[in-house]
């Protein structure tokens, strides 16, 4: 099963509300560690993530 960014759930793209889905976790729950992993990690490489997997991630039909 693919991991396709979400058309309901989002606040900017659905790749965490996608993601969230996908692990069945809540999407809450995956945008607050999404936002701990950026700070801890100094924002930058978070921030690259993101952009990447909303470029290759496939949104929902």
């Amino acid at each position: 099963m693919a991991v396709l960014r979400s058309r309901n759930d989002k606040v900017i793209a659905g790749i965490c509300g996608g993601l969230a889905r996908h692990l069945g976790w809540s999407s809450t729950s995956v945008r607050i560690l999404y936002v701990l992993v950026s700070i801890a990690s100094v924002a930058f490489p978070g921030i690259l993530v993101y952009i990447i997997l909303w470029i290759v991630m496939p949104q929902e039909p």
